[in-house]
């Protein structure tokens, strides 16, 4: 038989045959029912086990495809009729050999988590409180469209509607990573539309802030409750309205990294602590990853480039009821259907560029 680590396989023979060896241990393993007594250690054998799936697929049908060449051209020596079927293969074989340079591609190590994601109004006050409620709406409509789960932990109501910060944690129900599909969503998204408070019918711009976070398990983050310093507040709605009459509200300042989360939405102190300490470990994560790349080479740092949350990333035109994303060129006219949660298409634009720029650094 062929092998796929001829050439082809993109040059990294030892790569593909190390993570062909670790899927085939992730499966004896997985077989193991002593494994599943740990429900978080079998979820993360099942969720790499699963990224690796598609690599192993591709593997073998190129190993198929080459060894169905090499007959064909065998009995093509013999029989002109063979020609036709050697011409696809050849065809086949290079469709094959691409799709695997792509899945060797070095792969971004939070690609299998679930994410916390964070909204925060900014520039244009009421209007973009208003707007930050509906990026909130349209990603959760995107994730009841891929099945996935999604809880609000914290929101900060504003006065006329929406939100002035809001925070949501998105889980996968499959082995299916989040990070993967929503890393790119990082940054400031732009409106322009009439807001509802505008009179003389002129279209204002304003802006939301989006920052997607891996969430980090405690296995990820170690961290230290002498680090914290826990306040504990009342809770409050629109305009300084008390909710609460009870000090249920939970501010955690991490002290050696100044990172402070409230969190409030919860009528129990102890769930608010709990939500607050999810959004810290995974924000810790996140600058961890974030150092680790200050520190790597340009082409890494590029990559980090791509998700800066600083950057004004999308602009939601309603007039035009268009949508256009700035990094990579896309324009659609349907933003009522993204608005309702159709991001696939700009999604897989952000990744196939993405996935070109990898490719022509590596060759």
């Amino acid at each position: 038989m062929s092998s796929t680590t001829e050439a082809g396989s993109g040059g990294q023979p030892d790569r593909l045959s190390g993570l062909l060896a670790e899927h085939a241990a992730l499966e004896s393993e997985l077989a193991d029912p002593g494994v599943h007594a740990d429900a978080g250690r079998a979820r993360r054998l099942g969720r790499r086990y699963a990224q690796l799936a598609p690599l192993v697929e591709t593997a073998r049908a190129l190993d198929a495809a080459r060894d169905d060449l090499a007959a064909a051209r065998e009995l093509t020596v013999e029989d002109d009729s063979f020609a036709a079927e050697a011409t696809t293969l050849e065809q086949r074989v290079v469709e094959l050999e691409e799709r695997l340079r792509e899945q060797l591609l070095p792969k971004d190590p939070d690609d299998d988590k679930d994410v916390i994601l964070e909204i925060k109004a900014g520039e244009g006050g009421a209007e973009s409180a208003l707007f930050a409620g509906d990026l909130l709406r349209m990603y959760l409509r995107y994730a009841e469209r891929r099945g996935w789960s999604a809880e609000v932990i914290d929101a900060v109501d504003a006065d006329l509607g929406g939100y002035k910060d809001v925070s949501v944690a998105i889980k996968s129900r499959t082995d299916e990573g989040i990070w993967s599909r929503l890393k790119f969503e990082g940054g400031v998204h732009r409106v322009q539309r009439v807001p509802v408070t505008e009179s003389q019918g002129r279209i204002h711009t304003s802006a939301a802030g989006v920052l997607v976070l891996p969430e980090a398990e405690e296995v990820d983050v170690t961290v230290d409750p002498g680090d914290l310093r826990i306040d504990v507040f009342r809770s409050s709605g629109p305009g300084g309205q008390s909710v609460n009459t009870t000090d249920s509200a939970v501010r955690i300042t991490h002290l050696p990294s100044g990172i402070v989360v409230s969190c409030q939405n919860e009528k129990s102190q102890l769930q608010n602590r709990e939500s607050a300490l999810r959004i810290l470990r995974s924000r810790l994560l996140a600058a961890a990853r974030e150092q680790a790349a200050a520190t790597a080479s340009d082409q890494r740092r590029s990559q980090v480039r791509t998700v800066d949350r600083s950057e004004r990333v999308r602009t939601y035109n309603f007039p035009e009821n268009r949508i256009s994303d700035h990094r990579v060129g896309f324009k659609a006219h349907n933003l009522d259907a993204v608005l309702d949660g159709e991001l696939d298409p700009v999604i897989d634009a952000l990744t196939r560029a993405h996935t070109a720029e990898l490719l022509a650094v590596g060759s």
